[in-house]
């Protein structure tokens, strides 16, 4: 099974749903399918721009849309409940043994509390996910109603991840509407997600790279 069949297939679609149904009843940004495909196609430019094979940017793109799927169960080991609902997903594809680890691995390692970049595929799904900050992703508009984590994804009105091979640097440079969100409440939420993306930059033999309002911050 390829990616574009995993992107149709009712059981996927129907964890990454029920994910993103309950995050956005506690009142979570957007956790869609459009997220998980954001990151799936964003993982895969990562390793592509690098010449990494295409095998591995197959396998970027499925665990990149299938990161989330763990949501369904609980938000908390997100990333662990999702790495075991993936196997079983994947156990009945005619994706290889080593394959089907290698995307396993990567989906139960994404999340900063708990996880981090091991080899090239669980690094290029950190930098695509981890960059996923936009103000799309807020759901309620309603600026009164904001947490921080809305207020911190409604200020970045433009974000771009770029993949320097000859600098061998990957860098994230955003646009913040500081009248939104300083860049204190951004660092205060993102911190710990940047020096993840920092990491998982190391793994591809690239210095990770963040800038906003065209200055340089890590």
């Amino acid at each position: 099974m390829n990616y574009l069949e995993l992107c149709e297939n009712k059981e996927v679609l129907a964890y990454l749903r029920k994910g993103d149904e309950y995050l956005g009843a506690l009142g979570y940004t957007d956790h869609s399918e459009a997220h998980c495909a954001l990151v799936a196609e964003r993982a895969a430019y990562v390793l592509k721009k690098l010449d990494y094979p295409e095998h591995d940017i197959e396998l970027a793109r499925i665990a990149g849309l299938l990161h989330d799927i763990g949501n369904a169960v609980n938000r908390n080991h997100h990333a662990e409940f999702g790495a075991l609902l993936a196997n079983d997903l994947l156990k009945e594809t005619d994706l290889p043994l080593a394959d089907r680890v290698t995307v396993v691995s990567a989906i139960g390692n994404h999340d900063e509390s708990t996880g981090g970049a091991t080899d090239v595929i669980s690094a290029a799904l950190i930098l695509a996910d981890k960059s996923d900050v936009r103000r799309n992703r807020v759901r309620n508009k309603e600026r009164s109603a904001f947490d921080i984590h809305d207020r911190v994804n409604y200020a970045v009105t433009k974000t771009k991840l770029k993949v320097g091979k000859e600098k061998k640097t990957i860098a994230l440079n955003l646009q913040v509407d500081e009248s939104i969100c300083t860049m204190y409440e951004y660092f205060d939420i993102f911190l710990g997600r940047m020096l993840l993306c920092r990491g998982a930059a190391e793994i591809l033999g690239t210095r990770f790279k963040l800038t906003a309002n065209g200055s340089k911050i890590l």
